[in-house]
């Protein structure tokens, strides 16, 4: 959240509200979580005592309750360049769920493991159609495709995860993915120090 709203507000100053508005519109939601606005100001509220952003004006509307509008500083500038550099350039090892239910999945049967599979396949191309259908508005929104890459992104790993669970699901339906708890409880036995 903090680089997003640093990138924000290089373009332009703008109180914490605008920058929860600009997430949700530009489709950063998908990468973002703005849902709880306490968590958005505590971080703008971090990034003001780190010195990364600074408070440009303060106003007050009869329509509106006081607004205080930020705006980036130098050091904001650098320490933004810096983080999406790392973030781009250099991969970090993450821990999804997802991995770590599959290496312990014999714990189900093999036809529990296709019930939540089946699940699991119809989520992610509820997902997938979702981000298309978000592309489709932002792109209707004249927003360039650069601004976009990150819902490209998304869709394309959905896509990618939803076919190698399809391909997973028709393997234990014809029988090309032995299951065999016995044969790996021996193996784990033999690895047994």
């Amino acid at each position: 959240m903090a680089l997003t709203i640093l990138a924000l507000l290089h373009y332009k100053p703008l109180h914490p509200y605008g920058v929860q508005r600009l997430i949700q519109q530009w489709g950063k939601d998908h990468v973002v979580n703005v849902n709880q606005r306490a968590s958005l100001y505590r971080t703008m509220e971090r990034l003001r005592a780190e010195g990364l952003i600074a408070v440009r004006e303060t106003s007050r509307d009869q329509a509106y309750p006081e607004r205080t509008v930020y705006e980036i500083t130098e050091a904001g500038q650098a320490v933004a360049r810096q983080w999406i550099t790392v973030m781009l350039g250099v991969p970090k090892p993450e821990f999804p769920e997802f991995p770590a239910a599959l290496s312990n999945l014999l714990l189900l049967t093999p036809q529990d493991f296709l019930a939540t599979l089946d699940r699991r396949l119809a989520a992610l191309q509820e997902r997938v159609d979702a981000l298309d259908e978000s592309l489709s508005r932002e792109a209707g929104l004249g927003l360039p495709r650069i601004a976009m890459l990150e819902s490209e992104y998304l869709r394309a790993v959905t896509a990618a995860e939803a076919q190698w669970v399809r391909s997973i699901a028709d393997d234990l339906r014809d029988n090309r993915l032995p299951w065999d708890a016995e044969t790996l409880a021996a193996f784990a036995e033999d690895q047994a120090p």
